[in-house]
């Protein structure tokens, strides 16, 4: 996930309705370059070792110009273009709560890319007295076509909710120039800008020869071989730094339980980019994936002694001789519980 900042200091002024900004758009300045060994450092961060995402001769064989980004890379770009929207659009909340992911892989990304990312708050719904803020990311490459769309789902949740001597902490510990206690202290000075009009195009990747399986090789209720992907508290280092994901509840045990939790846990992003490694090796092909979306509904503890496991699983829910696609439902569990509510992958087999 775009995990989005998880304190924010009280606002001075009563928090604005977050419904009147839904709409709000911008787009980051500056293209994100995509690079051949950040790919390798994200493919090993996610322990994703299909040889698309490391050889640039694997992905020249499955029809790609450059090594193959693994499908969640994109939460790196959206890091950073999101920090402004937490910072002074939604506001009101003193942590958030990733809940839902969907990433729509227009065509894959890949090395030499160079891509504009930009940012909409594009729902606020009530849900059992919460607000679930949707906040989609759309990146364009240098032709102006689509290539990813990111939509991330949190939760917010006010001070009265977490220990009051979390702030504190996370102050003494927090990344040098990283300020996740921003706030909107002037609501009536926002400004709200939309998105413009006008037709996006949208790149098309059915146009290459698919590496993936092959669709008559398959059939309904299909069931991919059990994986078990350990991870440990380097791990979680490794990936907050990779991914820039400075957010103390994944390395600072002390933090982690003045926010309510019972160890430091796994990244949410960390988590899917796992399940989408899972996948990957089962389906030959990492660009062959449309659609991956994941509905979280457990943390994943990471000790400090024993580390964390995630124990993956899926078959086939669907096939659709026409287009010669499938949905794979995808489970994973940590601890005897499931860590992903409902979590589906769209593929276009050859």
């Amino acid at each position: 996930m775009t995990e989005p900042p998880t304190i924010a200091e009280a606002p001075t002024a009563e928090a604005p309705d977050l419904e009147t900004r839904v709409g709000h758009y911008y787009v980051l300045d500056g293209a994100y370059q995509v690079g051949r060994e950040k790919v390798r450092e994200y493919a090993r961060a996610v322990q994703d070792y299909h040889p698309a995402h490391w050889e640039p001769e694997a992905a020249a064989a499955l029809g790609y110009p450059g090594v193959v980004a693994p499908l969640t890379f994109t939460s790196i770009p959206a890091m950073v273009a999101n920090r402004e929207l937490f910072e002074s659009v939604i506001v009101g909340y003193d942590t958030y709560v990733q809940t839902e992911q969907v990433f729509e892989q227009h065509r894959p990304i890949v090395a030499g890319d160079e891509l504009v990312t930009d940012v909409e708050l594009s729902s606020v719904r009530k849900v059992a007295g919460r607000e679930l803020i949707t906040v989609t990311n759309t990146l364009t490459d240098a032709r102006g076509e689509k290539v990813h769309t990111m939509h991330t789902t949190v939760v917010g949740v006010t001070a009265e909710e977490v220990d009051p001597e979390l702030g504190a902490a996370v102050r003494k510990v927090m990344m040098h120039d990283v300020n996740i206690f921003s706030h909107d202290p002037n609501p009536e000075l926002y400004e709200k800008t939309v998105r413009p009009e006008g037709e996006v195009r949208v790149a098309d990747g059915a146009a290459r020869a698919s590496g993936a399986r092959s669709f008559d090789e398959l059939s309904v209720g299909d069931e991919l071989p059990v994986h078990t992907a350990r991870i440990s508290r380097g791990d979680l280092v490794n990936y907050g730094g990779v991914a820039g994901d400075a957010n103390p509840i994944h390395w600072d045990e002390a933090v982690a339980k003045l926010a309510g939790l019972p160890d430091v846990i796994a990244h949410g992003m960390l988590t899917m980019g796992l399940g989408a490694a899972f996948v990957s090796s089962w389906s030959r092909d990492p660009g062959a994936v449309t659609r991956y979306a994941v509905r979280l509904s457990q943390t994943v503890p990471v000790s400090a002694d024993a580390g964390g496991e995630i124990e993956f699983s899926g078959r086939i829910k669907s096939l659709d001789p026409e287009t010669r696609t499938g949905v794979v439902i995808i489970t994973a569990k940590s601890g005897g519980r499931k860590v992903f509510g409902l979590a589906t992958m769209n593929i276009r087999f050859a």
